[in-house]
């Protein structure tokens, strides 16, 4: 029997696209064959212009998902296989100080407009009984505390358990959702504690494999995830952290 790592013909979307670890993994699934929608808040001309280079094919949409509801028509007619949520913010304060505003902005991006862009597309595929794959993008903070980040804490939290609750629904109809959890990956996140000395060492210290993740290393484990080879995973979230959940 084969295993099939191709997504050609496949039409993926992919959220917070623009940048970063949205980024790579638009590139990761048009080199796998996929057509790709780039979304984010801001256009995402490089991410677009880098395909096509590569002989892919991809386009840009503008979606703010700050508005939870932004994604439920992004489905409508399009045929979409795949859905990679990957938008996602974050705020920084000790928990004693942390404010409304900031524990509101970061659920209805991270987790709020998650579920319901996600309801959307699984709503478009049952309505044409078509087979798609959902990858959301979770962190070790899925897993652990962390700390000054109260709202992204609670919101990936929430994307692991939704990530588990999604599959148990939909696993037996054809839509496998699954998760990766990226390490610490050199973004524009995670840049305040790259450039802070002291936590910089105490990060490095604790990965196996003693560097910073780049976005390139998540792209691979989220492009199989949408492939045939992965057609029984249903309900898992994948670490890829350079081994810092196994210290």
């Amino acid at each position: 029997m084969s295993v099939s790592f191709s997504l050609a013909s496949r039409r993926a979307l992919v959220t917070g696209a623009n940048t970063g670890i949205g980024q790579a993994i638009a590139v990761g699934l048009a080199e796998a064959g996929a057509e790709v929608i780039c979304a984010g808040r801001r256009a995402c001309d490089e991410t677009v212009a880098a395909i096509t280079a590569s002989g892919g094919t991809a386009r840009s949409v503008l979606v703010d998902f700050a508005d939870p509801m932004a994604g439920r028509d992004l489905f409508d007619g399009q045929d979409i296989d795949i859905l990679i949520n990957n938008a996602g913010i974050i705020r920084r304060a000790d928990a004693v100080d942390f404010t409304e505003a900031d524990w509101d902005a970061v659920m209805d991006v991270n987790l709020k407009a998650l579920f319901f862009t996600t309801q959307a597309f699984a709503r478009a595929l049952l309505a044409r009984g078509a087979q798609g794959a959902v990858v959301n993008i979770a962190s070790l903070l899925s897993f652990q505390g962390g700390i000054r980040v109260p709202s992204y804490t609670a919101s990936k939290h929430g994307v692991a358990g939704l990530t588990r609750l999604l599959a148990n629904e939909w696993a037996a109809k054809g839509i496998n959702v699954n998760a990766v959890a990226p390490g610490y990956i050199e973004t524009s996140n995670t840049e305040a504690l790259r450039n802070d000395p002291e936590r910089n060492r105490s990060i490095l210290d604790r990965i196996p494999a003693g560097r910073w993740g780049e976005p390139s290393d998540i792209a691979g484990a989220a492009v199989y995830l949408c492939t045939p080879a992965a057609r029984y995973v249903h309900g898992a979230i994948l670490n890829v952290d350079g081994g810092w959940l196994a210290r």
